[in-house]
C-alpha cells in the first residue's frame, strides 16, 4: 500500500468491482485511455483478476472512504510494449469522471514515481497518451514527464483502431533533480 495526502494506493479486491463499474462503465472515461467501458459487473470482475492482478496495479482510493476511483500501474517488463528492460517500465492510468479535474491523478503519479525510482530501482518510467487526451497529457506535464516522440497508425487492440501516440519520459535523474 502506498500513501499520500488525500490518497490511499491500494491493491484490487474482487470486492472492488461494483466501484470500478460504477466508473469504468462511463464511455468517456475508457474510450481516450483506448478500451471500451464496462459493459456489466462481471465486465469489471474480469478485469480485476486479469488486468488488475499485475504486481505494480493499484487501485486509487480516496482516503475518506477507502473505495476505489481509478487506476494506477507501472507496467514491468513483459506487461508493456515501451521497454523491454527490467530497470525501466510503464506508468499507465485513468481516474473516474466525477474526479477529473481536481489534482488527484498528478498527486498518484508523482508517488508512483517515488514508487518506482525510490522503492523498486526503476532508472526510466515510460508514460504515452492517444491524441486528443489532454488530461493524461497535462498530468505527465504537471508531474515532470519530457515529451520524447509522436507515433502514427498505434494499434489500440481493444478498440480494434489506430489511433496517433505520444510518448515522454521521466529518468531516475529527472526525478530527484526535481524534487530538489
Amino acid at each position: 500500500m502506498l500513501e499520500t495526502e488525500r490518497l490511499i494506493l491500494r491493491r484490487w479486491n474482487d470486492s472492488d468491482a461494483d466501484d470500478l463499474y460504477k466508473y469504468a462503465s462511463d464511455s468517456d472515461v475508457g474510450l481516450i485511455c483506448g478500451w471500451p467501458a464496462h459493459k456489466s459487473i462481471d465486465d469489471s470482475r474480469d478485469t480485476i483478476k486479469n488486468v488488475f492482478s499485475h504486481k505494480e496495479a493499484y487501485a486509487i482510493c480516496l482516503k475518506e472512504d477507502g473505495k476505489p476511483i481509478g487506476a494506477i500501474e507501472l507496467m514491468l517488463k513483459g506487461n508493456t510494449d515501451m521497454t523491454d528492460r527490467d530497470d525501466e517500465c510503464e506508468l499507465g492510468y485513468w481516474l473516474g469522471k466525477p474526479f477529473w479535474g481536481q489534482g488527484i491523478m498528478p498527486e498518484a503519479a508523482r508517488e508512483m514515481l517515488r514508487h518506482a525510482f525510490e522503492d523498486i530501482g526503476m532508472k526510466k518510467v515510460w508514460c504515452g497518451y492517444y491524441e486528443g487526451n489532454t488530461k493524461s497529457k497535462r498530468v505527465q506535464e504537471k508531474v515532470g514527464f519530457k515529451y520524447q516522440w509522436t507515433t502514427e497508425g498505434v494499434d489500440v487492440p481493444l478498440m480494434h483502431e489506430k489511433r496517433m501516440g505520444h510518448v515522454s519520459l521521466m529518468t531516475k535523474e529527472e526525478w530527484f533533480d526535481g524534487r530538489g
